[in-house]
């Protein structure tokens, strides 16, 4: 009875919540869609896209410091703070803008292959890399010069990258449910594993330390593959509609941000990965960047209108977001 008992504390405390909750919102205002966040830890900074712009919001302050305004269809934003650059991908222009970290004010564009959807900095090999959804390819750019290295067939669809800090980058392949890795110094393809049953992945997460990368998917999967060996290691289970992933190497909590309202938070208990803890956030709220510091996740986010009546015959519309009430809702404890 009493090894009962113990096993069924063990139980309770490991899948116990983990104490996040919605702790305030920071106003940005404006309208028009958004995309990515990238978080600056050193610099307490993040960068938002939002419509045609990137916001930039002093998290500690709470507020928006700065706007690198007309980057038409942003989609990420990536840093490399030892040449005071910022890299923003532009689906509008099939080109990467170049800005200033400290002014803020673009400084140049780069030529890429079609929609670079994310962006990634490789500090190795200082290289700049865009993974390109419309024409399955990448392109890889020297920070330093801003000129192109070269570009190379993804064999799919890129989504989300993140890099281990040692010349490797990985990727999330939508269409073949894959991840990829990247040689960054060739600059090419090196290795593909499937994640099934992950199916389409979107956000993508990494954990430098024990090298493993977290893949979130359209059916509520969250894959986790060890990059090592390069084979799936585990499963969670997380909501609909994710499309950001993170991971906190100060916690060795891994999150999904979803769609639905939701923030699914995962880790390892007794050896296997699982989901401990679900945080309700806001619809739409799926794209997140984490604060390693503060320990805190970052969700950008809208409030919505009712939704437009049904004509005879079709389904009813969306509903419409409200002008002036994006904002960025901070999520901690």
């Amino acid at each position: 009875m009493k090894k009962i008992v113990t096993i069924a504390l063990v139980a309770a405390a490991a899948f116990g919540a983990e104490g996040y909750k919605v702790l305030n919102k920071i106003k940005i205002g404006g309208t028009g869609g958004w995309d990515y966040a990238a978080m600056d830890n050193s610099a307490r900074r993040l960068y938002v896209s939002h419509n045609a712009t990137v916001e930039v919001v002093d998290v500690d302050a709470g507020k928006v410091i700065g706007t690198i305004a007309d980057v038409n269809g942003v989609h990420g934003i990536a840093l490399a703070p030892e040449f005071n650059k910022g890299f923003i991908s532009s689906r509008g222009a099939n080109a990467a803008f170049v800005f200033d970290l400290k002014t803020f004010e673009k400084t140049g564009q780069v030529p890429t292959g079609k929609n670079p959807d994310a962006i990634c900095y490789e500090p190795k090999t200082k290289r700049v890399f865009t993974f390109n959804g419309a024409s399955n390819d990448a392109t890889a750019i020297d920070a330093k010069t801003n000129e192109v290295v070269g570009t190379f067939a993804m064999g799919g669809k890129p989504e989300f990258c993140q890099v281990d800090g040692g010349g490797k980058i990985y990727v999330n392949v939508e269409d073949t449910s894959e991840v990829v890795e990247i040689d960054a110094a060739k600059p090419a393809v090196a290795r593909r594993v499937s994640i099934a049953p992950c199916d389409g992945p979107s956000g993508l997460a990494i954990d430098v330390k024990d090298k493993v990368v977290f893949s979130v998917c359209g059916n509520k999967t969250m894959a986790i593959t060890d990059i090592g060996a390069m084979k799936v290691v585990g499963t969670a289970e997380i909501g609909s509609g994710p499309d950001g992933a993170g991971f906190d190497p100060g916690t060795g909590l891994a999150f999904s941000s979803n769609g639905e309202g939701t923030l699914t938070i995962v880790k390892k208990v007794g050896g296997k990965w699982q989901a401990v803890d679900t945080v309700s956030t806001e619809r739409g709220a799926r794209t997140m960047a984490v604060d390693e510091k503060a320990h805190r996740v970052y969700l950008l986010a809208a409030e919505y209108g009712p939704a437009p009546e049904a004509k005879e015959g079709q389904k009813k519309g969306r509903p419409p977001v409200i002008p002036d009430s994006f904002h960025v809702l901070v999520v901690g404890k």
